[in-house]
């Protein structure tokens, strides 16, 4: 990724040695200055205000003060993206939902080679800086107003989402709106292997219905929802019985695995007319084409609009290339499905 400007960076990490090696090897980038580093909150909100930095590289767990308590005290002063870096931790979702912009797996680097999560990094802390930093205000769920779907038979059986960058917290909110009876809805979201589950079972508790990691061969069904592992793609097939899911690792499409690609072009091809694709926000252009053959066979298509996107880069390009019959903020889209629904005859 290009971008017109150096990107200045503050890694905040209480790892001498994991804050130096991240240093190093983004020396290695042009696009990239390290302006500064801090081994715990108190040091990192000192210089943010010295330094200014464009991007904040942070673990979820420092030593004086959580990852995520931190993102909520300063993004209302300092609106400035924040990168997670951290290891297998369900804290990554508590940060996210606070305000950071996107997260890395953190490795074990010690003897080990890794330039494949450096180059990750420096194309995130890139992507980061473009992002829109948006502060979040607790919800209460129980006070959300579940919209009726009035169940006919007919109509969408298949409801396919995609996102990446910012998408965590988009989809979200649209699921959490949702109805037990909803269709059944297959999620593909950027995330590493590992993590997937444990959005999927953050989600499974927030939302009026099961969801789960796909794991292969389960049937979609109203009431249930899945979301792709994060290194295998997930498609749609079906058979006698009716709809049901494939898992299979493979080569990266639109640079990723799992793709939002793979999963809408399946769905075009299977389920057509009876499916609805959904694109959200992230970085780059994977979903755009397949969303846009979703469309030619029937399906009924919604792209987020740039206001309510953390990077309006998939949703934009789907827009553009005429993929998306509605634009919607975020916070209308469940109740966008719900209306296609029951429109439905």
């Amino acid at each position: 990724m290009t971008l017109k400007r150096v990107v200045k960076v503050l890694i905040v990490d209480d790892s001498l040695f994991f804050r130096t090696a991240l240093q190093r090897a983004l020396l290695n980038d042009p696009g990239i200055t390290v302006v500064g580093t801090a081994g715990g909150a108190a040091e990192a909100a000192k210089k943010i205000q010295e330094l200014s930095p464009d991007v904040i590289t942070m673990d979820v767990e420092m030593p004086d003060m959580k990852g995520t308590d931190f993102i909520r005290k300063m993004l209302p002063k300092h609106p400035i993206p924040v990168l997670l870096v951290s290891s297998l931790d369900i804290g990554i979702f508590e940060a996210l939902d606070a305000g950071a912009v996107d997260f890395v797996r953190k490795p074990n680097c010690i003897g080990v080679d890794c330039s494949g999560f450096f180059n990750e990094l420096a194309v995130k802390i890139k992507i980061a800086s473009t992002a829109k930093v948006k502060t979040k205000t607790p919800i209460n769920l129980d006070a959300l107003a579940t919209p009726t779907l009035n169940v006919s038979g007919k109509g969408e059986k298949i409801i396919a989402i995609g996102a990446s960058t910012g998408g965590t917290e988009a989809t979200l909110e649209i699921l959490k709106k949702l109805p037990a009876n909803i269709p059944g809805i297959l999620v593909v979201q950027h995330m590493p292997a590992g993590f997937t589950k444990m959005y999927a079972d953050r989600l499974d508790r927030l939302c009026n219905f099961s969801v789960t990691e796909a794991k292969g061969g389960e049937r979609v069904e109203p009431g249930r929802a899945f979301i792709a592992a994060g290194d295998k793609h997930m498609t749609l097939a079906k058979d006698s019985r009716g709809y049901y899911i494939k898992c299979a690792a493979g080569e990266k499409v639109s640079g990723h695995c799992p793709s939002v690609d793979v999963l809408f072009h399946s769905v075009a091809e299977t389920a057509g007319k009876d499916a609805m694709g959904i694109i959200l926000t992230g970085m780059g252009s994977d979903g755009a084409k397949g969303l846009l053959e979703m469309k030619k066979k029937g399906s009924y298509t919604i792209g987020q609009d740039k206001a309510s996107c953390v990077v309006y880069g998939m949703p934009m390009v789907a827009f553009e290339m005429g993929a998306v019959t509605r634009q919607a903020a975020c916070s209308s889209i469940a109740s966008l499905i719900i209306q296609r629904l029951n429109q439905a005859k």
